[in-house]
This record gives structure tokens, C-alpha cells and sequence, in this order.
């Protein structure tokens, strides 16, 4: 026990988290350099295309120094903040923290906020500037930065290159000297910390556990405290990285993985506690239910693809908890599932997720959050989808969700911001200088507008620089409406969305525009509007396809051509009776898709 260490490094996206673990690996010999490969813990493709931990990692590793073996557990963890609850979990399981900064970027938004929940949980921060070696590196503002954050002296700052490897066993010796070892527990009967979890088709559900009492060995009956599900340890093991059977089993303070043989959805929960089955050890404390923050609809290209979307929502959910989905129909789109998820970067993963494992071609539709209205008649509904809010007239009052955000960026830019904060319905709480260049912006908004292209603007108007955390705040009062698009005179509900009442008249005209533009033209005039605030704001009509029916005929009397145009207005007055459009897949794609 007193040579265990458990860590996790805390870093923004794209600082250099995963590198610098690639080297850990490497030092410590857990890997042979043969067999290395770059990101070694990320093992998704998706992981290694975009640069970002998705999933998070443990592992063991043993590091001797003078003369005493150590065994290190790393906990690589993801940096967004779609995925704070999970990071929370793993900073629960570990005692120190390595906080990672970019010495040519400096510190982030998302870096202040997993930095607060690490200080908060009583975690030992250790400190390190990494990607020295690049040429645009500013390691003297950088150490000045981290030194004000935790108001240490500047000189105690480690620096290192992930790349070159460069002061990475400094920091390795300085993990072993600052962190504590686990705390040791005289309580015999096994209870254990569930961070993470995997599937795995022949073994079920794998969790990865942080042990904090007593020992987990295989054939042990266990259950989930949240659940109450029983099972049987399968397997038992550690992560070096892959994973190796443990003959002895897992004992407290140690990190591993206990195979369950669960095949059910929604039954492994990050957050839980694994004990002994029948035991009346109280659950390990912190364990919150998965929130969804926004809501999009999720359709097949082809209705033969139904079975195997569902097939393929449950298959993902058996090893993302916070995922939640249910069915629902459409009438342009047909039969799909309402997902449930963290944030906008949870979304693209998990529909590409969709794409690439279940090779599905899908329609997502615009993502919404969730709305408290009270009608005219009293009664209070939660809203997930924009058809599904009540009509203008019949709405009394509507809350919606806000958050409180914290903006990093470089003082220069301060003056492209408050007017973009403005357009967003931002209210300005504090502004602080953080160093010499850099401020930090303390923001209340609503999730509504966050969700609406807030991220990409905010790195155009900064050139990049700038970043952003955020939090969700309580419910407040909303001044909304629902947009809703007709095309030939009928309801398009998969272009309903909610917006802004003072925006009603530009967004009405921009999305009719916008549909004018792209929807092809039919074999009568089809009228395009924008419905909000109870009446019709905007309108344009798409003309039809015309064609001279008349052009193969050739002299003879005038009255030929006319009993020929006659007929086919006949015909043409008999399909309008019928007439129905049909809306393209590929002009849904182009209406969800912000310019």
C-alpha cells in the first residue's frame, strides 16, 4: 500500500495529456518501444483522428527508484466538458493530479474547472508546463500563470516535452515524492468505486473500478449499491495497458477491472459502488444520475434501417450510461429515437459512433434543450422537442435552463466579445485580468444560446485563442417562442424550433430563405412560410415546373395545341387535389446545418 500512487492529469484538450502518458508508458517500460505507437490509450479510431481522449484510460505501471518498486496507477482522463461528471468520478479515485498546461497556449477555461473539482475533492496538484520544445512556446508567462492560479513560487513548476521525453522522469520522481499513497483501510468487506466501463460482446460489461475497502476476487458475488444488481466476478484484473488477470485479486487502493457478464443497458453506472452482495456497507459517496443537456432526434435514411438503428442506440448505451433514447414518429421523416445527451461534442461522437460501427445512414435533426411551460389552464409541461411546445396563444409562462460560463481569452480581443456576448443574451458578471495578456470573463446565459453556434463564434472572433467552461445554473424565466416552417400549407415538424421572440422576424425570414433556396421545385407552386408568434411572417412561393407540351407539334390548326393545354390543365388541376411534397433527406441535412 505505502508503494501505490494513484493520478490523473488534468489538461484542456490538445495539451498534450495523451503524449505525455505515451511517455510514462515508455519509461517505466510497461510498454516495449517496438510495440509503441502514438496516443497508446486512446484506442478508438474516432480518438486518434480528432487528437481527444473520448474514453477514458487506466493504467498500471512499475517505476523503480533507489532500490524501491512502486506501482503507479494513471487514470488518462477526456478534457471536455461534455464529460466533467466522468472526469469527477475519476478524480475521486486517484490522490494527486498532474495539472498539464500548453506552454504555448496557456492556461484554459476547461483546465480552471477541472482544477476546482480535483482542489475540491483534497487531490495533490502537481504542476507542469509541457511542449517545451516547440518554437512557439512562452514558458516564462506560462509558469507566471500557473504560479498566480495556485499561488505557488514560480521555480517549483516542472516543465517537460511529451515528444521528446524531455523532463518527463522529473516529473515522474516528482508524482512518487507529492502524492500520498491510499489510505489504508481495516475494513474486510470489498467495496469498490465504478469510474468507467467497457462492453465487450463475449464478456458483458467490464468495470473499472478504484478499490477503497477489502479485496474483489474472481467468482466473488458482488452487486451495484444504485441498481441492486447481482453477479459474479468473471475475471479480475489490472490495465498494463491491456488487461492482465489478477490470480490474487484487486485490494484496496489498487485500480483494475471486474468483468460482470452483464448483457443489460443501463445496469453499470459510472459513479456506483461494486460491494459484496447482501453487504450493508453504505454506497461511496458522489454518485449523481446522468443529466441529459440537450435533445436531438436521430432517423434513419431508410426505414428498413429501424431495427438496426435501435439495434445499434442500445449496443452504444451498454457502454455509455449517459446516453438515454426513446422511440418517436414523424410524419415527413418516419419512425426514429429521441436521444438524450451531454452536450453538442457527445452528440457528434455518438452519431458518428452510429455511421461508422453500425455503418447506418442517419438524419439528425436540430439539437434543443428542455423547456418547463405552463399553459393558460395551469398545468406545468416539460418539453423535450419543438412540436411538441404548446401553441402561442395557449402559453401563460416558459423557464428554461441557463448556465454560468467562464471565458479565457487574450485581452486584445476583449472588444470583439461584449458585442457577440450581447447577441447572445449574456450577461456579464465579473471581468478579471488573469496575467500581463489574458482575461478572464465571467458570463450568465442561456443554454438555448450557447447551443446556438456560441463555440464556433467564439473561436472566429478570437482567431482561436479563446476558450470556454461552463456550468448549469437553475431554471429562469424565458421570453421563447416556437418557429414552425409550412410547406404547401402543411406542417414541416422537423423544422420547428424555438427562438428568441425580438429574433422571430429574422429568423422566419432566414429560414424560408434558406428553404426556398434548396428545396427542388415541384409540378405546382408551392408556398413556403414561417409561422411564430401566431401569425405568418414570412412567405415565399417556389414556382413549378413548366415544360412547352406543345413543342413537338408542328403546322395545322392553332385549335390542336389548345384541346392539348386544355387536357393537360385537367390533369394538372386533378394532381393539385392529390398534391403532396416530397422533402429530400439531403434538404433536411442542409436546413439542421448552420451556415
Amino acid at each position: 500500500m505505502q508503494q501505490i500512487r494513484n493520478f490523473s492529469i488534468i489538461a484542456h484538450i490538445d495539451h498534450g495529456k495523451s503524449t505525455l502518458a505515451d511517455r510514462f508508458l515508455e519509461l517505466t517500460g510497461t510498454i516495449e518501444k517496438r510495440k509503441m505507437r502514438e496516443q497508446v490509450l486512446d484506442s478508438m479510431d474516432l480518438e486518434r483522428e480528432r487528437g481527444i481522449t473520448i474514453k477514458m484510460q487506466p493504467v498500471r505501471m512499475r517505476y523503480t527508484k533507489d532500490g524501491t518498486e512502486y506501482l503507479l496507477h494513471l487514470i488518462d482522463t477526456p478534457g471536455h466538458i461534455d464529460f466533467s461528471y466522468e472526469v469527477s468520478r475519476a478524480l475521486t479515485a486517484v490522490e494527486g493530479a498532474i495539472l498539464l498546461v500548453d506552454a504555448t497556449q496557456g492556461v484554459q477555461a476547461q483546465t480552471l474547472t477541472t482544477l476546482r473539482t480535483a482542489q475540491e475533492l483534497g487531490l495533490v496538484i502537481v504542476p507542469a508546463i509541457s511542449k517545451i520544445d516547440s518554437p512557439l512556446a512562452n514558458v516564462d508567462d506560462v509558469r507566471m500563470q500557473v504560479a498566480l492560479l495556485l499561488n505557488v513560487d514560480p521555480a517549483s513548476i516542472l516543465t517537460c516535452s511529451g515528444r521528446t521525453g524531455e523532463g518527463v522522469d522529473e516529473l515522474l520522481n516528482e508524482i512518487i515524492k507529492k502524492v500520498p499513497p491510499p489510505k489504508l483501510s481495516t475494513e474486510k468487506s470489498p467495496r469498490g468505486l465504478v469510474f468507467d466501463f467497457q462492453y465487450s460482446d463475449h464478456q458483458g460489461v467490464i468495470v473499472y473500478v478504484r478499490m477503497f475497502d477489502g479485496k474483489i476476487k474472481k467468482g466473488d458475488v458482488l452487486e451495484f449499491s444504485a441498481t441492486g444488481r447481482k453477479f459474479t466476478a468473471l475475471d479480475v484484473g489490472t490495465f498494463s495497458p491491456t488487461p492482465i488477470s489478477l490470480q490474487d485479486g484487486l485490494d484496496a487502493g489498487s485500480i483494475g477491472y471486474v468483468v460482470t457478464g452483464i448483457k443489460e443497458p443501463g445496469l453499470a453506472r459510472v459513479g456506483d459502488t461494486v460491494r459484496e452482495y447482501g453487504s450493508k456497507a453504505a454506497p461511496l459517496s458522489g454518485y449523481a444520475e446522468p443529466k441529459a443537456v440537450v435533445w436531438a432526434s436521430v432517423y434513419p435514411e431508410s426505414q428498413d434501417d429501424f431495427t438496426a438503428l435501435r439495434q445499434a442506440l442500445s449496443r452504444l448505451r451498454l457502454s455509455d450510461s449517459s446516453l438515454s433514447f426513446e422511440e418517436e414518429s414523424s410524419g415527413m421523416l418516419g419512425r426514429g429515437f429521441r436521444c438524450g445527451l451531454l452536450g453538442m461534442l457527445h452528440l457528434e461522437i455518438v452519431t458518428e459512433r452510429l455511421r461508422r460501427e453500425a455503418n447506418l445512414s442517419l438524419v439528425v435533426t436540430t439539437p434543443t434543450i428542455t423547456y418547463e411551460v405552463e399553459t393558460k389552464d395551469g398545468k406545468r409541461h416539460t418539453v423535450y422537442s419543438p412540436p411538441q411546445f404548446p401553441e402561442f396563444g395557449d402559453i401563460k409562462e416558459v423557464w428554461e435552463p441557463f448556465v454560468s460560463a467562464e471565458i479565457i481569452l487574450p485581452l486584445d480581443y476583449l472588444g470583439n466579445l461584449l458585442p457577440m456576448l450581447f447577441e447572445h443574451e449574456a450577461a456579464v458578471e465579473s471581468t478579471e485580468t488573469f496575467s500581463q495578456e489574458r482575461a478572464i470573463v465571467k458570463v450568465v446565459m442561456p443554454l438555448r444560446e450557447l447551443m446556438r453556434n456560441f463555440f464556433d463564434k467564439l473561436k472566429s472572433i478570437s482567431s482561436g485563442y479563446a476558450s470556454i467552461s461552463y456550468e448549469l445554473r437553475e431554471l429562469r424565466l424565458a421570453d421563447v417562442a416556437r418557429l414552425d416552417i409550412y410547406v404547401a400549407d402543411e406542417l414541416v415538424p422537423a423544422f420547428s424550433r424555438i427562438i428568441a421572440k425580438h429574433r422571430a422576424d429574422e429568423e422566419a425570414i432566414a429560414a424560408v430563405e434558406k428553404l426556398y433556396k434548396i428545396l427542388p421545385r415541384q409540378q405546382f407552386a408551392t408556398k413556403i412560410q414561417g409561422r411564430a408568434l401566431g401569425r405568418i411572417i414570412s412567405s415565399r412561393t417556389l414556382s413549378a415546373l413548366s415544360k412547352d407540351v406543345t413543342q413537338h407539334m408542328y403546322g395545322g390548326d392553332i385549335t390542336r395545341k389548345m384541346k392539348l393545354r386544355e387536357k393537360q390543365k385537367k390533369g394538372k388541376k386533378k394532381a393539385l387535389a392529390n398534391a403532396k411534397v416530397n422533402i429530400p433527406s439531403d434538404v433536411f441535412l442542409k436546413m439542421i446545418k448552420s451556415e
